[in-house]
């Protein structure tokens, strides 16, 4: 019977701690990611999706702006999923590289920008949590992890348009490199 009692009070116990750790989020992160997203509304709000489409436009033109500046932008405004949407304003051929550099800066700007991917701020709290115990200043990392995703993602994007070229070459399929909107 001891046994019976020692699990259910571990199985309570984890529920316990569940439990602090929530309202430890309550009274920390959960309003900072509201406040972020407040600020993302607004500043959609006030730019337009008029002037968003010309920014998404005019960032097609080269890689740097296209998985660099774009992903960061649209990570930041619009979060993720959303994020992802930006992609209908590029050409065809370059929605794939644009989708492999945005999966990956969801991730890698979770610790600096908490709004971007709060699905999955329990890794990266889960990761703070280690390097608090160890004294040591989470911002540093998420900022070298920021910095260091940036990088990453700008590679993985351009990587991604030479693997798209080779499996159009290799299909025989041609995808558009223009932009066709009905906004202009």
């Amino acid at each position: 019977m001891s046994y019976v009692t020692k699990f259910a009070e571990g199985f309570m116990g984890l529920f316990q701690e569940g439990a602090q750790t929530f309202i430890g989020w309550m009274t920390s992160i959960v309003p900072v990611v509201l406040m972020l997203m407040v600020l993302m509304n607004t500043i959609i709000a006030f730019l337009g999706e008029e002037r968003m489409t010309k920014v998404a436009k005019a960032s097609s033109n080269n890689p740097v702006t296209r998985y660099l500046v774009l992903p960061f932008l649209s990570a930041f405004m619009l979060g993720n999923p959303m994020s992802f949407t930006m992609a209908r304003f590029l050409p065809e051929y370059y929605k794939p590289s644009y989708y492999a550099s945005q999966a990956q800066f969801c991730h890698t700007s979770n610790g600096v920008f908490p709004h971007i991917n709060p699905g999955e701020l329990f890794v990266w709290l889960g990761i703070a949590q280690g390097v608090e115990q160890l004294g040591l200043n989470t911002m540093d990392l998420a900022i070298r992890y920021m910095l260091v995703g940036i990088v990453m993602n700008f590679v993985g994007g351009w990587v991604t348009d030479f693997t798209t070229a080779y499996v159009c070459k290799q299909q025989g399929i041609e995808l558009s490199k223009t932009i066709k909107l009905a906004v202009d």
